[in-house]
Parts: structure tokens; sequence; C-alpha cells
């Protein structure tokens, strides 16, 4: 056998031992290179992170004033009788200092929203940590905010969800957290939060909700009011009592968890029947456009002092007038988004399986969502042809079947393209029918305003300047300029009474057809809403039906200066109403406000009154800053004769008896209603301007943008039933009033002339003898500049 050397094993052991140690420094290098790599990476993000930070804190906001967080005294503004109509200022939230404010209210805030508050430098890593590990998996994601967190974000930041506003919001925490005390930063945080029904901070809720002072607050009711934070709609104890009660249960148990109180003080919370006091928000009368006007005017005047000094502003507005006009609008704009094709839900959320985590996901989407007065979201839970089942904010599960579906039946069709499609997880809108029944809907494009005054003094009694202030700021009554159409006739018919016009004058509605030659550019041939010509009728029938080329020929007889002079006695404005044939179908621009001042002038026997909204301006303690007086009307302020405006309102008297506004004396079954409808080329405008001796009142309905409303929609069915739904409310304890006959007017055969045109003494008649005028050019007339006559040619609908 061979000899085995002796020597061979050391050798071969050594191998081994330098294998092994190869590895070993092989790992080591790796682990070396492996930590510095992530030192280097981990480096790399706290470099970019200080100059983020770097770059962002300059910009940060100066938060100096929050070191003396002192609620200024706000602007309140009231109605005629005192009902509160808005409010600006932080004066809502009752400023309480920590040390005011019951432990008990404390701990419940603190157990719900961040129980590690003293403990944390402003961001809670460990939450956050506990919340990246919770949201693991999960669709809806769960939150880790401090209460410093919030308070840079309600305070400083937009809502937006964006990771530069996150970003801000954490450096101006730290940035709080270094200037302010722990107690500073909470008792902002408790007077600044908003909880719903109007109220902001823990004070005024206590009052809003409980009508007690937060210094008597129990156990029980702080743990009602921690919930509402999260979700002010979804947890407010007097719309949503149940899922304010489950939160409040929940807060309770936290609140025992951190050992804020004892099991036997959770207990008997648990148990503790609250009083909640009735909503207000139901009796709330919206007037924000109104409070908005008011707002401005005050500033114009106090500047910043506006929203520190407790001014009161007491206005001209009835509440119940106030009250009809809103509903009656919103009414008229509803009834006719339903002829409008469907548009689709507003979002689609993917909707979790587990219980709790689809009732958070629902809570979420919907607050983004939040109801628009009568017209509510809601999240679509199961729907098919026949059915959707839904789930509002509150809890409520609303069943829409039959006619409830028709709006959107485009949406629930099975060819239905996905973005209009209506399926689990849509966010819906939903509205009551007068049946009580559920009716899928959606929230408007179309516009809306309406005002209402007193002809005899000017007094605003209602102003709305559109479908929601929330969702359009902008006020249709004061800023949207807009052809009046055929709501614009009757400036032109006061014009030809002066002029020897009767309400006997016939005048001949037959074709019109100015040549190129006439109008210096294309050919224009106007036409009558519905396209057909009577012939032969007189002015009065003329304006009771709105015939288009009655208006003209009677413009051509009076000429278009003198008629644009007339206007500006109403308080229109030269510039915008062009002395061209085309003021005849109302091509010039007037805003609501405008038109119902104009239309007093009318009403009040031939005076220009100014509209006016703030009666007195007081101090906080009462002291009279400002105060008007209802104007008396005198000769000074005489736009037309009283004769004029005696004739003119029998006209439009005629107009809402016989003409195309007939449904308002049948529906309202009084004799004392004039006014006059207006729709706009192509429908792009609905009007009706109308009043009763007492009230005068303007309705019109449009899109921002202008664009057509519809083939068949016009001022007649738009815009007169919002007037006639007003005036059911505004007149109903107003007795009929008749005119007094003035002098210099005569009644002969049934119908009223100036004196000295009873005997046929005025113009009898225009276009009879020529029913084609100035066809053949030999009637020169004046037309608009050739770059503004493709606008306005061809207009005018009734």
């Amino acid at each position: 056998m061979p000899s085995i050397s002796p020597a061979s094993e050391p050798s071969s052991s050594n191998n081994k031992v330098n294998s092994g140690a190869n590895v070993l420094n092989g790992l080591l290098r790796i682990v070396l290179w492996g930590g510095g790599l992530l030192l280097a990476g981990v480096l790399s993000i706290l470099i970019i992170v200080a100059i983020a930070m770097a770059v962002a804190f300059p910009n940060l906001p100066d938060i100096s004033d929050l070191s003396d967080y002192r609620p200024k005294l706000p602007l309140r503004v009231y109605s005629a009788e005192g009902v509160l109509i808005g409010e600006f200022g932080e004066e809502r939230r009752h400023l309480t200092p920590i040390k005011d404010i019951p432990k008990v209210m404390v701990d419940a805030v603190l157990a719900i929203e961040d129980a590690r508050f003293y403990e944390h430098g402003g961001v809670d890593y460990k939450g956050v940590l506990r919340a990246a590990l919770a949201n693991l998996g999960r669709i809806k994601s769960q939150g880790a905010s401090t209460i410093t967190m919030q308070v840079a974000r309600n305070v400083y930041l937009s809502t937006e969800k964006t990771y530069t506003r996150k970003i801000y919001e954490i450096l101006l925490t730290f940035k709080l957290e270094h200037m302010l005390s722990k107690d500073q930063i909470l008792e902002i945080y408790m007077n600044q939060i908003f909880l719903g029904n109007r109220a902001y901070g823990f004070a005024a809720a206590s009052e809003a909700y409980f009508d007690k002072p937060l210094k008597n607050i129990t156990v029980a009711e702080a743990a009602m009011l921690a919930g509402l934070p999260k979700a002010p709609s979804a947890y407010n104890p007097i719309v949503n009592p149940k899922r304010a009660k489950a939160r409040q249960l929940h807060i309770i148990d936290r609140m025992q968890e951190n050992g804020f109180i004892t099991a036997e003080q959770a207990q008997a919370a648990k148990q503790e029947e609250l009083s909640i006091k009735s909503s207000a928000e139901h009796a709330k009368v919206h007037a924000e456009y109104a409070a908005e006007t008011v707002r401005q005017l005050m500033f114009a005047q106090y500047g910043n002092e506006t929203y520190t000094r407790g001014l009161n502003v007491y206005t001209t507005l009835r509440a119940a007038d106030q009250d009809a006009a809103y509903k009656s609008l919103r009414r008229g704009i509803m009834d006719f988004e339903r002829r409008q094709i469907y548009r689709g839900p507003e979002e689609f959320v993917a909707l979790p399986a587990d219980p709790q985590e689809l009732e958070d996901a629902i809570d979420q989407a919907l607050a983004e969502h939040p109801d628009n007065g009568d017209v509510m979201s809601a999240m679509v839970l199961t729907a098919d042809p026949k059915k959707i089942t839904a789930l509002r904010l509150n809890g409520e599960t609303v069943e829409i079947t039959g006619a409830g579906l028709k709006p959107a039946q485009s949406g629930l069709s099975d060819k239905a393209p996905p973005n209009i499609k209506v399926r689990r997880g849509a966010v819906i809108r939903v509205t009551k029918t007068p049946k009580n029944t559920w009716e899928i809907t959606q929230l408007p494009e179309v516009e809306g305003a309406f005002v209402a005054l007193d002809p005899r003094s000017g007094a605003i009694k209602a102003l709305v300047g559109g479908f929601d202030f929330e969702k359009n700021k902008f006020n249709h009554v004061t800023q949207a300029w807009r052809q009046p159409g055929s709501s614009f006739k009757p400036f032109i018919y006061s014009a030809a009474l002066e002029k020897g016009f009767t309400p006997a004058t016939i005048v001949n509605d037959a074709p019109l057809f100015f040549s190129a030659g006439v109008t210096g550019g294309q050919p224009w041939e106007p036409k009558n809403y519905d396209g057909k010509f009577e012939g032969p009728m007189t002015m009065r029938r003329g304006l009771a039906k709105s015939k288009n080329m009655i208006s003209i020929r009677i413009l051509q007889a009076v000429g278009a200066q003198n008629a644009q002079d007339w206007a500006t006695r109403f308080g229109f404005e030269a510039d915008k109403h062009p002395a061209y044939l085309t003021m005849a179908l109302g091509a010039g621009s007037v805003t609501p406000l405008q038109m119902a001042s104009a239309y007093s002038v009318f009403a009040n026997g031939g005076y220009r009154v100014n509209p006016w909204l703030i009666s007195k301006v007081t101090e906080q303690k009462g002291k009279v800053l400002v105060e008007t007086r209802p104007p008396v009307l005198d000769e000074s302020m005489r736009a037309i004769d009283a004769r004029n405006a005696f004739i003119m309102d029998s006209l439009l008297q005629e107009v809402t008896r016989s003409g195309t506004a007939a449904s308002a004396q049948a529906i309202l079954k009084r004799p004392d209603l004039y006014g006059k409808t207006g729709t706009t080329n192509d429908s792009m405008d609905a009007w009706f301007a109308g009043f009763q001796p007492t009230l005068a009142a303007v309705s019109w309905i449009g899109y921002d943008t202008p664009r057509k409303l519809g083939a068949r929609e016009t001022g007649g069915g738009l815009s007169l039933p919002i007037w006639i739904r007003y005036m059911q409310e505004a007149l109903a304890q107003v007795p009929v009033a008749e005119l007094a006959v003035p002098e210099g007017v005569v009644n002969s055969g049934g119908e009223w002339f100036y004196t000295e045109y009873a005997n046929r003494a005025g113009v009898t008649s225009v276009g009879l003898d020529d029913p084609s005028a100035a066809q053949d050019g030999s009637q020169p007339i004046q037309m608009p500049p050739a770059d503004e006559r493709k606008q306005i040619l061809d207009l005018f609908r009734n």
C-alpha cells in the first residue's frame, strides 16, 4: 500500500482555511460596499431633503401672529328682521384660552386625534410607522396626522392632495413646534377646527350641538364633539345620530385605553342620554350672494377693520322673500336640468369588501363631494337598469326605481361608455321628488339669477346671484351682462308713446328685408320666434305676442337714436345699447339688477330709483355708524311721465293676461301683474321681467359661457315659472293694487290714449302701405359695423 505522507494533511487543512478566509473577505467586502452604498444613498437623500428644506423653508408662511392667537370680532350681516344671513371673520370660533378648556374635552380630542401629542416633536414617527404597516395591502389609507400637522394644514395650507403640499405641511409643522409651546398649538387647534353646523372650535360646537357652554361639558358630550374633526358631516349628531353615536362609543373606549377615564366613567358615558339641539341649518336663510355684496361694500369703506370691529350690517332683504327666491331659482334650474343629457357620475371609487373599510372609503369619497342643498351626493352600491342602491354620507340608504331612474337612463344601459356608466363605486347626485321618492340627478352647468326690489324705494328684498355660492361665486345679478332679448321691447314702446303711437296703432307684422346696399354689408332678414307673420295688428297685441317685426317697425318710425336716448332715462347705459335697429330685439347688454330697476320705473309711476341693500351699520356695542332712509319719490327723480308709465303698465298687463306670460295671471289669480318675457337668439338667455306695484322682480337663466339652452327653451318656459313661484310667496298677504289714472290719459272705446291722441290724432298705422319696407333700399337705416353684425344678425326670439 502506498504510504501517506504526514505532511499532506496540514497542507489540505491550510487550503481550507485559506478558502474560508477568502469567502469571509469577499462577504466582508460585499457588506462594506453595500453599507457604503446604503450610506451614500441615505446621505444623498438627506442632502436632497436638506436642499429642499433650505429652498422651501424661507417660503413658509409667517406664523408669528399665532403666538398671540386672537380671532377678531366678525362682520355680521342681517336681514331686515334681524335674521343672521352672513358672517365674515373668525369670532365664530368663540375664543377660549387653553386654561379654560375643560380637561375632559382635551382628553377626548387627544385620545382620538393624537394621544402622543405631548411626547412627539410635531411628526409622530411611531404613528407614521404604524399607519404605514396598517396601510400595506389596504385600499384606503390610514392617516397619521398629528394635531400640529392639522393646525399647519387648516390655518395656512390648502386641502389639495399633492406631495408638494405634504412637504410644506411637514416643514410648517416643525416651524410651529419650534416657535410655539404645545399648549399654544393645542389652543389654536381647539379654537380653529371646523366642526360642522357653522361651528368653528369646540366652544362654538358645544353651543351649536348641546346649547351649553363648553365648561359644563360631560364625558359623553366631549366624546361626541371629539368625533367631529374627522368628518363634520358624517358624524354630525343632528343629521346622522347613528353614525355619530358609533364614533362616540369608539372615542370613549380610546379615552379609557389611554387612561383618561376609568372603566366606570366609560360605562356611565356610554349610557348617558344626550340632549342634541335641533338643527338650525334647516332654518338658514340662503343669502350668500347678498352677504358677499355687503362684505365688499363694507371692505371698500372700512378696509381690513371690516373683520375686526364687530360691525353689524342690517340689509333691506326680507328673510321670507329671500328664502322664496332661493328655492324658486333652484327649482327652476333643476327642472331644466332634468331635461338635459346625463353627463355621468362625478367620480369612481374602488370600494373594499371589509365593512369598516367600506364605510371609511365612502366617508372619504363623499366628503370630497359635499351635498349641495337638496342636490345630495351618494355612493352607488348596486346598479342595474331597474334599480340603484346608494349610500349617503349620513348613512341613509337610498333606493331609486321607476321614474327616478329616467334622468340617467343612458348611464344605466349596458352599452353606456365607461365615463357615464352608473356602477358600484360611482359618486352620483340624488334628490327628493315632490312625491317623496328618490331621483338621480346631477349638478347643473347652467346658471341663473333672481332679484326683487320695492319699486317705490329701490330697497332690494331678495337677491340670488346663482345656483350655489360655493359652486360659483360670480354674482349674476350684479355682474352678468347679457342680452335682454324681447324683455327690452317695452322701452322701445315707451319711446314710441312719446312720438304719437298709441296702444291702438296698427302695425304690420309682415316680412322685412334689408338689402346689402342698405345695411352696408350682409343683407338682414329678421324673423319672428315662430317664423310666422300675422299681418296688421295693434301695438298692444304686438307686444303681447312679442312680434319682432312690430318692434322693428316701431323703432324705425321712432328713430334708433331717439330710442337710445329714451332708454337711458331708465338707467341703461347708451354705449351698451348702440343706436341700431337690432336694439328693437334686445341686442344690447344689461344686468338683472339693471332690468329690475328699469321695470320699477313703470311700476312706480315713472320715477327712477336706485337699488340699495344696506339700511343700517352698527358697531358691536350698538353705536349706529350708517343709517339709510328710504327715498321719498319727488319730481327730481322722474324719468318718464306718469301717463307714459300708466299706458305701458296697461300693455305689460296684457302680456300677463293674454300674451306670452298669460300663465302669470292664470296661476296667481290676480290682475295686478305686469311683465315681459325674453329669449335671445338660439335661446342663449331666458328672461322674465315683471312687477306688481309693490314689488318688481327679474329672473334669468343662461350659461356663463353663452351657448344654446335648447330649441324649445324660452323665457316663458324657463324664467317665468321661477318668477311666478316667487310671487306666490311674496304676494300672499299683499292686497290687489289698482292703479290710479293719471292726468292726461283717457279711455276711448276700451283703450287708453294720451288725451291729445284720443281722436286718432296720433300715429294710426305703420307699414301697411309697404309690407316689405326698405327692400329696395329707398329707406336708409342704421346698421352695426361689419365686425359686430355677424353676432346680432337674424336676432332675437321671443
